[in-house]
C-alpha cells in the first residue's frame, strides 16, 4: 500500500534507529546540514580509546543520550572536519567542525554547551562539546 510516506527503522545497527521519514521535513526550507563547532577530545588508548588518530572526514556514531541499561538510544550521522591538523590523536583535544545531517531528529540536542559521545559501534572513543551552531542558508 503506497500512502506517499514511510518510516525508517534500523534496530539492528548498534542499537540505533530513526523514527522519522524524509517526508516529515519541509524539504524546501530545511538545510541539508547543521554545522556544529565543537571541542573534541579523543579518549586515550590506555583508557580504551583508539590506537590511532582520526583524519578529517571521519564519520563515527554521535550519541547524545543513553538508555538506563547503558545502551545508546540513537546513533546520529555526522562527519568530523578539521583544517589545521592532519590528525587528532588519542588523548588530544581540538576544535573541529561536525556536519550533521539535518534530516534526523537531532534538533533537540542542539544547544551551546551540550556534550555528546563519539562511538565506533558500541565502543566509546571520544567526547565532544558544542561551542557554536550554524544552520547554512538554503537556496
Amino acid at each position: 500500500m503506497n500512502l506517499g510516506y514511510g518510516k525508517v527503522f534500523d534496530t539492528h545497527a548498534f542499537g540505533k534507529y530513526t523514527d522519522y521519514s524524509i517526508t516529515d521535513f519541509d524539504l524546501e526550507e530545511t538545510p541539508k546540514l547543521i554545522h556544529v563547532k565543537a571541542k573534541l577530545t579523543l579518549i586515550s588508548t590506555e583508557q580504551g580509546g583508539r590506537k590511532t588518530g582520526i583524519t578529517s572526514g571521519y564519520r563515527p556514531n554521535h550519541v547524545f543520550e543513553y538508555q538506563t541499561n547503558g545502551q545508546f538510544k540513537y546513533g546520529y550521522m555526522g562527519d568530523i572536519q578539521f583544517e589545521q591538523d592532519e590528525w587528532i590523536l588519542p588523548g588530544e583535544t581540538k576544535e573541529v567542525l561536525v556536519r550533521f545531517l539535518s534530516r534526523q531528529p537531532i534538533d533537540e540536542y542542539m544547544d551551546i554547551g551540550r556534550k555528546w559521545w563519539i562511538h565506533e559501534g558500541g565502543r566509546k572513543i571520544g567526547e565532544a562539546e558544542i561551542i557554536g551552531i550554524e544552520f547554512p542558508k538554503t537556496k
